[in-house]
């Protein structure tokens, strides 16, 4: 009996050890993608030939509903011998699907417009989760004590309170290199993308709405605990405790490492070298640390000046004085450690003041500001981390330059073209090791890899947006994929997300180690090259690695608390991926509103507003009349009007009364240029240099009239007549193009009786815009209604006498007339 039962033992176990472990595997986006957006997943496998095709398979059905060519073969990558890139971007059905190449099949996963909707504010949970005093999610406080001050001018060990702020990662120590970072990036994404993000927790971080965006009340708790660290003009700190804070994993509370109670010590900005043990950092002055302080304050500042003007006028002077210290005291402001050699240690700070000038600028309007940020730029022009291999821990940070997108936004002409520049040359050296591998990958695996790679997915996306140039779009998204999956690994690195994926579960973390806590939206810190974590101190892991089969000679990651080098949340990393969640969400969101050949001709057809636009050149009879109207509707309107008409000195009234009423004031040509044959769209009348030499010179006769064209980003073509071409040649300019939403001939107010079938009266375009308004899906949501501020005095039927009119019809309808922005935005 017992030989018979060693029998069937020995023949289970040769039958487990004879079943192959798969040979391939195809790793994808977990959150999905984008109907209009790129769509790749990489196929990688340890032996096998390369397949030459692969399926798109709908899930439910297992239907095939595309097939494609597996195309270049890359080789060899970490653990792979062979690798290629799998795009599918042509297959835009919304749908449930998995990839099959070979035998290898992918997880099922969604093409969908909401694939990223949400996942900012569940990164944004992580944020809530790190803040010290008031804790929302442990519903206790922390760090109250905080704290005792050295190296201050002050006598050390002084009482100063500095209690709140965030903990910058599974430890507790708080800097203000990362908040203020932080903190920039979540108000640049409220700004950015306010559509974004929800309202369910209150400013202390507990559920129940409070009419303020949740990614605003979390900057906010961040600026809160920066005005505590910048208190007086001449008063900077820089960070509250150090390393002696590693003794020990737990849970936030009252800590007592320091021998001064409960109180933890607070370091003084002083631009020399510091460090009370063994270990000094480098420092050379205060200037990173006071750059980021200012354009913090400045962008809050900015945001915040009309909802609470007594707390804007704090960040105002702060900001102020904050840069005034930088100026004082150029040089990077490092952080300090006492036990170990492992500190921030940035050896940039110019960066940092090129983004405090160019917030500042925006936020004064003051043309020393714009210029003091165009020296800083030439400064740095490259992060000097981009393709390298390696750099030092935040030897470079933050880990993309984000004054030279402050700065471009101000930009124009040869300027704005030189600093996308720098971004452009930056994004190329990665691209140039990117484009060896089959994920794209060119970002070094130093230590929070996974920061540096959320960070150049975002410099990606800048240069995109201020450029209009797609070039490094499906590198963009390859950076973004990294972090959801398409990585060796197969996994996600943002625990929780997807919440049915595979994602961090043991990282090194008190609140998920100890409390059993999930820490949703906490960006790990990701892989690195495997000779940097065999020579860490302190690792161990405490159970058999998952991903051993994914591991190689070229990096290493593990889910396992405790490997601090790849698993450990970070808060910077954290606020940095709200902005690109944000980012990517808005992709989505931009369909919303309609494009013919890259001008936007509606805005979102789900809601009941639209927008009056009046183009002018010769004509102005209407003027007077219009304006009235609007006065008296209380109506904002836009005017886009060529330079010839803001040159008119009989115009010259008109339009200061317009632009003292808040009305919107464009370009529309400076000599009312036609772009593109009547008959042959694509066929370009004017080139570049006209196109661009015309615009700015209708910029420059508004600016005569005290038109600010920072403020005036959109373009309305003359003729209402344009193609890609001149979209794009808009969009690189850093403004959108626009038109009219067609379908209500109001645009043909202009035709009179001598021009035969294109005239139409008046009473035909009122009743048609009428009939669209009540009978066409939709209506006129979202519309832009055009119509012309004076017209051929051979028409006599002249349409804007019925403006009135045909205002309070729209709204009797329940249609709300907004300006050109709120519709837009």
């Amino acid at each position: 009996m017992k030989k018979h039962y060693l029998l069937i033992l020995l023949t289970l176990l040769w039958a487990f050890s004879s079943a192959e472990e798969p040979a391939a595997w195809i790793r994808i986006n977990q959150l999905g993608y984008l109907p209009d957006g790129i769509k790749v997943a990489v196929w990688g496998a340890k032996s096998g030939a390369m397949p030459s095709s692969f399926q798109l398979i709908e899930a439910s059905h297992h239907k095939v509903v595309y097939t494609g060519s597996t195309g270049k073969a890359f080789g060899s990558y970490g653990p792979f011998t062979q690798t290629c890139r799998l795009n599918f971007t042509s297959f835009k059905k919304a749908g449930t699907y998995y990839l099959q190449a070979g035998p290898a099949r992918s997880p099922v996963f969604r093409i969908g417009d909401s694939v990223y909707t949400g996942a900012a504010d569940i990164a944004l949970r992580y944020m809530r989760q790190q803040r010290s005093g008031f804790n929302p999610f442990l519903k206790d406080s922390c760090h109250t004590r905080d704290g005792y001050t050295m190296y201050g001018p002050m006598p050390d060990s002084t009482y100063i309170d500095v209690a709140g702020g965030w903990h910058d990662a599974s430890d507790y120590l708080q800097y203000v290199t990362t908040s203020a970072n932080a903190a920039w990036h979540l108000l640049a994404a409220y700004r950015d993308f306010p559509a974004t993000f929800g309202d369910h927790y209150a400013a202390n971080g507990l559920e129940g709405s409070n009419h303020v965006k949740d990614v605003l009340d979390e900057a906010r708790w961040g600026l809160d605990w920066l005005l505590k660290m910048h208190p007086a003009k001449n008063i900077m700190f820089n960070q509250i405790a150090d390393d002696r804070d590693h003794h020990g994993m737990r849970l936030p509370g009252m800590d007592d490492f320091y021998g001064k109670g409960f109180e933890r010590p607070v370091y003084f900005c002083t631009g020399a070298p510091q460090g009370l043990g063994k270990y000094k950092n480098k420092s050379t002055g205060v200037a990173s640390t006071a750059g980021k302080f200012t354009s913090a304050f400045a962008l809050g500042y900015t945001i915040l000046r009309q909802q609470d003007s007594a707390y804007a006028r704090r960040l105002y002077s702060r900001a102020l004085s904050a840069y005034a210290m930088g100026l004082r005291q150029p040089g990077v402001c490092q952080t300090a450690s006492v036990l170990s050699p492992y500190i921030y240690a940035e050896e940039n700070w110019t960066d940092d003041m090129e983004l405090a000038a160019a917030t500042l600028s925006d936020m004064l309007r003051q043309p020393q500001y714009l210029q003091q940020a165009w020296e800083y730029a030439q400064q740095e022009k490259i992060t000097p981390w981009l393709g390298t291999d390696t750099a030092s821990h935040y030897q470079w940070y933050p880990f993309i330059n984000l004054g030279h997108y402050a700065l471009a936004r101000q930009l124009d002409g040869e300027k704005r073209k030189a600093v996308t520049g720098f971004y452009k040359t930056g994004i190329d050296k990665v691209w140039q090791k990117a484009k060896q591998n089959a994920f794209y990958r060119g970002v070094p695996f130093i230590w929070c890899s996974n920061n540096l790679t959320t960070a150049f997915a975002i410099q990606c996306y800048w240069y995109q947006q201020l450029t209009g140039d797609t070039a490094f779009a499906e590198l963009e998204q390859a950076n973004t994929d990294w972090l959801f999956g398409c990585n060796p690994w197969g996994t996600s690195m943002v625990y929780g997300l997807p919440d049915s994926g595979d994602t961090p579960a043991d990282p090194h973390s008190a609140f998920s180690h100890l409390g059993h806590y999930p820490i949703d939206g906490g960006l790990v810190d990701g892989p690195v090259y495997t000779s940097i974590y065999k020579n860490l101190i302190g690792i161990k892991l405490s159970k058999p690695d998952t991903y051993a089969p994914f591991q190689s000679d070229l990096a290493v990651y593990h889910d396992d608390n405790g490997d601090y080098s790849t698993n450990e949340p970070t808060m910077d990393g954290t606020a940095s991926l709200v902005y690109l969640l944000a980012a990517k969400d808005n992709e989505s969101r931009k369909k919303a509103f309609s494009y013919v050949h890259g001008g936007i001709i509606r805005g979102d057809s789900t809601r009941r507003e639209l927008t009056l636009v009046f183009t002018g050149d010769e004509f102005n009879d209407g003027g007077e009349a219009i304006y009235e109207a609007l006065r008296q509707q209380q109506t904002p309107a836009a005017f886009f009007l060529t330079g010839k008409f803001y040159a008119n000195p009989d115009n010259k009234a008109l339009i200061k009364k317009l632009k003292d009423a808040g009305h919107y004031l464009g370009p529309h040509s400076d000599q009312h240029l036609q772009y593109c044959d009547w008959s042959n769209r694509d066929s370009l009348l004017v080139t570049r240099a006209d196109f661009e030499k015309d615009l700015n010179a209708n910029y420059h006769r508004m600016a005569l009239l005290g038109i600010d064209r920072s403020k005036a980003r959109y373009f309305l073509p003359a003729y209402e007549w344009y193609n890609d071409s001149i979209a794009a040649w808009t969009k690189a300019s850093g403004r959108q193009l626009i038109c009219f939403t067609p379908g209500t001939r109001s645009n043909a107010d202009y035709t009179f009786p001598g021009m035969g079938a294109r005239y139409r009266p008046s009473e035909e375009i009122f009743n048609s815009i009428i009939t669209t308004a009540r009978q066409q899906p939709g209506g006129l949501n979202g519309y832009l209604l055009l119509l012309h501020i004076g017209s051929d005095p051979r028409r006599k039927d002249k349409f804007y006498q019925r403006l009135p009119e045909l205002i309070t019809a729209l709204k009797n309808q329940g249609y709300r007339m907004v300006g050109l922005e709120t519709l837009l935005k």
